[in-house]
């Protein structure tokens, strides 16, 4: 199977949460690396694995990022990585499929699915080598990776959602081997 290696400099991870309730807070991870396997366009027998810097994170809001690096939520002196792994993938029609795999947020794993499309190959015009990207979207709850440490606001509800829209929005290059 030919194998796709994800292009740090060309990838970001997306996540949005509910800030006051009122607002939608979109925030990335910069640094994500992996690899994707893939024999275009044979996308049913297509795998993953990504591995994402926590601290690559940026909100815009230096006081904000810190705050998700500590103990409270990522803890990225003890967990530095969120990683995903693939284990299969259904429904696949043209371009989309639905991949499930293990999300791992400090070393607490849960199922999760991925609504995903996976564009070309295309062959670059500046490197001359052979490009994918791979969109995939999915939902969690902070509570099942034990990140919520919610304030509540009288009248407004809680300083943040528990539910996070996750994006993974990657291109990858063929390996020579």
């Amino acid at each position: 199977m030919a194998k796709w290696v994800i292009d740090a400099d060309h990838s970001v991870v997306k996540f949005s949460i509910w800030h006051f309730m009122i607002a939608n807070l979109v925030s990335y991870f910069g640094r994500i690396t992996g690899m994707i396997q893939f024999d275009p366009p044979d996308i049913n027998h297509l795998s993953i694995e990504a591995e994402i810097e926590v601290r690559s994170i940026t909100t815009h809001h230096q006081m904000r990022d810190e705050y998700l690096l500590s103990p409270e939520y990522f803890d990225v002196e003890k967990y530095p990585k969120i990683i995903f792994r693939s284990t299969k993938v259904d429904s696949a029609t043209g371009n989309r499929c639905k991949v499930t795999g293990g999300l791992d947020i400090r070393r607490i794993i849960q199922a999760v699915i991925l609504e995903s499309e996976v564009f070309g190959p295309i062959k670059s015009q500046f490197s001359d080598k052979s490009c994918i990207r791979f969109n995939g979207k999915t939902r969690i709850n902070c509570e099942d990776y034990g990140m919520m440490r919610n304030k509540r606001i009288e009248g407004v509800g809680f300083v943040m959602g528990k539910d996070v829209q996750i994006h993974f929005d990657i291109e990858a290059t063929l390996t020579a081997d």
